[in-house]
């Protein structure tokens, strides 16, 4: 937190935080278009909010992609605001939330998380249709080769999945990208989603960074928020301990 703190405390900072607020998914150049200001220099504080953990970047290609990381923030929230101020500022929030939905493009959300492992046991607990099982409470069932269909199947004997795709891209151990939409929607393009898992190995740990595009709208977004936050703890839960956690974190009950 105190990282975090620093990082909020800095004009050029916040600047770099709003441009990506209002675009997400920019490249250095594009952030740098509008700061009158070196690369080198909006370089180093890049570097300094991705050590806050306020910005996470994705390769696609030969560009580097820079996106705000909403979690620091939300944590300060929780701490400091929502207790204090959290019926009012709720509605305020729910206004500007509307405001900025009919002025801009479909949403994204990205997820950062740190797990002791290595990529192959990441990729495995991403892929592998007993580990999904295990903590995700369905089956992710595909051979995994670009082109093919996968399917997130429940792990009841019903054999019914809840949402399906197609792989667009599969690099084993580093780059997983798939299509999500609901059985129903599996014709309609315009209503798919595109998650992106991007793992990399540092040392005895992993970052893995997750992106989840083209969301129809603000409340999917936050719906896919929590749903994910909820997700990938019990994937790092059961890669470092051996057990995914006590409870379903998906269950646990909202404010």
């Amino acid at each position: 937190m105190d990282r975090v703190f620093r990082a909020l405390a800095d004009e050029t900072r916040m600047r770099l935080l709003d441009r990506l607020h209002e675009e997400n998914g920019q490249t250095l150049g594009e952030l740098c278009e509008r700061i009158e200001m070196t690369r080198q220099s909006v370089t180093q504080h890049l570097a300094v909010l991705e050590d806050a953990n306020l910005v996470s970047t994705v390769r696609r290609g030969r560009m580097k992609l820079h996106y705000l990381n909403p979690v620091p923030l939300h944590e300060i929230q929780e701490r400091w605001i929502d207790k204090f101020e959290r019926p009012r500022l709720r509605v305020l929030g729910a206004v500007k939330r509307q405001a900025e939905e009919a002025m801009t493009d479909k949403p994204a959300f990205v997820y950062v998380t740190y797990i002791a492992s290595t990529p192959e046991k990441v990729w495995d607990a991403l892929t592998d249709a007993d580990l999904t099982a295990a903590y995700w409470g369905h089956s992710n069932v595909s051979d995994w080769k670009p082109g093919s269909r996968w399917a997130h199947v429940r792990t009841d004997g019903s054999g019914v999945a809840d949402v399906v795709g197609i792989v667009a891209e599969s690099e084993r151990p580093t780059r997983l990208v798939t299509t999500w939409s609901a059985p129903e929607d599996e014709g309609d393009e315009a209503r798919h989603s595109r998650v992106t898992f991007d793992i990399r190995p540092h040392g005895d740990i992993v970052r893995l960074t997750v992106t989840h595009e083209d969301l129809a709208d603000e409340t999917e977004r936050a719906d896919v928020a929590s749903g994910w936050a909820a997700v990938l703890s019990n994937l790092k839960s059961l890669l470092e301990t051996g057990s995914p956690l006590p409870q379903e974190p998906w269950l646990v009950p909202g404010d």
